[in-house]
């Protein structure tokens, strides 16, 4: 595909879902469903101009889906404006860890003993799955920042949460799996330890960086009249930081950046007080932003406020890019898609291991039982098992990692799909009651 074509058709798409976003909104179409079947006509089995190699770009790809769901994650943490000790927590803790856990316990155990894989297939496939996506899922999540709404803070929290928690159970599903390749290769209790370093390491360096970051530009700019560049630099250079001091100490980056997105609202939220984050900025002068950048009693909410809007619209471009890159490589699969394994798969996990998972990680939760049927329901799989699929391919041996592949993107496509249509009526039912 030439450069010429590129900026044709990315041009196009862009201009297009611009136009047409506000009457999607109204019918029970996503975004990422459009975007999903123009990459499958621009594929092979379409038009042919956009032609991805899943095993030769795997690499690429992985780098490219990383950057969005670091943008996605650092978003999310912006999103959700309640402090880290509110009772609320502990619902999406719980489906983050307890649901995911659970989620992969089943999902391995049916792959052995329903699809006859080895446990080291069984268990990477499921660590693929499990993770519910923080980028296809804005339907569903907090729109905006202080919505308590149990239901969206719920699914929000989990998002950010899952999508770095499942990278052990991934790494564990690939050591296995060279394992079985090679008996050799032992498997080491250190993991166990790594893993709880990875979760508790990220959050602790992710928080920090946020917490630091927001009060040093406020301080600059009430006290100095200093630091009045562009929000979007803080942004891209927090989520950068965040993410390379993570792996630098080993930690899980992903969780990181969600921290730092949580402690950069957290610390305007305390500098807002009892004013919603809305209100704190109030009227900005076109004329003299830096007016109300500057302003002390401001100078919190507004970068908040500002550096959300920026990873917001970050965030949409990489689901285009990203559901782009899907669908044109399922039109590489697209015969291996349709058989009884890859139906197998996309019925346990949507309407066995979620819900069995979900349920029984908020039992004697104060959710309610239309609140626990959607949750159920709304485990949306999307960008964070296309990333963990790329990161098989690169890592786990080519045999056991390349005929997973059709059954990921077809529980991708099937979620898409069925969670796209879906989301507008139930949501906005849910929204009615």
């Amino acid at each position: 595909m030439t450069e010429t074509i590129w900026f044709l058709v990315v041009g196009g798409v862009l201009i297009f879902m611009g136009l047409a976003s506000s009457t999607f909104k109204q019918l029970p179409i996503s975004s990422a469903m459009v975007y999903l079947a123009i990459g499958f006509g621009l594929g092979p089995f379409g038009i042919g101009l956009l032609k991805i190699n899943l095993l030769g770009d795997a690499t690429l790809l992985r780098r490219i889906t990383e950057v969005a769901m670091l943008v996605s994650l650092f978003a999310i943490g912006l999103r959700l404006r309640v402090p880290p000790t509110d009772r609320i927590w502990l619902l999406p803790v719980r489906l983050g860890i307890v649901a995911m856990v659970a989620t992969v316990a089943i999902m391995t155990l049916a792959g052995v003993y329903l699809l006859h894989m080895n446990w080291g297939p069984a268990l990477l496939i499921a660590a693929m799955l499990a993770p519910t996506d923080p980028v296809l899922a804005h339907d569903v999540q907090v729109q905006v920042p202080g919505d308590i709404d149990l239901l969206r803070f719920s699914l929000t929290g989990e998002g950010g949460l899952n999508d770095g928690i499942a990278l052990p159970f991934a790494l564990l599903g690939i050591a296995v799996c060279n394992y079985e390749a090679s008996p050799k290769q032992a498997l080491s209790w250190h993991f166990a330890g790594d893993a709880l370093w990875g979760v508790g390491g990220a959050l602790a360096v992710g928080w920090l960086l946020g917490d630091l970051a927001v009060r040093l530009i406020a301080w600059l700019r009430s006290r100095h009249g200093l630091a009045l560049g562009p929000e979007g630099f803080y942004a891209l250079g927090l989520i950068a930081l965040a993410y390379g001091i993570a792996e630098l100490i080993h930690t899980y980056a992903f969780l990181a950046v969600f921290a730092a997105g949580l402690a950069m609202r957290r610390v305007e939220q305390k500098a807002s007080g009892d004013k919603s984050a809305h209100e704190a900025v109030g009227v900005i002068d076109t004329e003299d932003v830096g007016a109300t950048a500057s302003d002390p009693d401001r100078a919190h909410a507004f970068v908040a406020e500002r550096v959300l809007g920026f990873t917001i619209e970050l965030e949409r471009i990489a689901e285009v890019a990203i559901m782009l890159m899907v669908g044109s490589v399922l039109a590489n699969v697209w015969d291996r898609l349709f058989t009884w394994q890859g139906a197998a798969v996309v019925g346990l996990l949507f309407f066995v291991a979620r819900p069995l998972s979900v349920q029984a990680s908020l039992l004697g939760s104060s959710a309610t039982r239309s609140q626990r049927l959607l949750t159920s329901w709304f485990g949306i799989r999307g960008v964070g098992s296309f990333y963990y699929l790329m990161y098989a391919l690169e890592h786990a041996p080519r045999s056991v990692a390349e005929p997973l592949a059709p059954l990921v993107l077809g529980v991708i496509a099937a979620s898409v799909i069925l969670h796209g249509i879906t989301s507008t009526p139930l949501m906005n039912r849910y929204g009615r009651s």
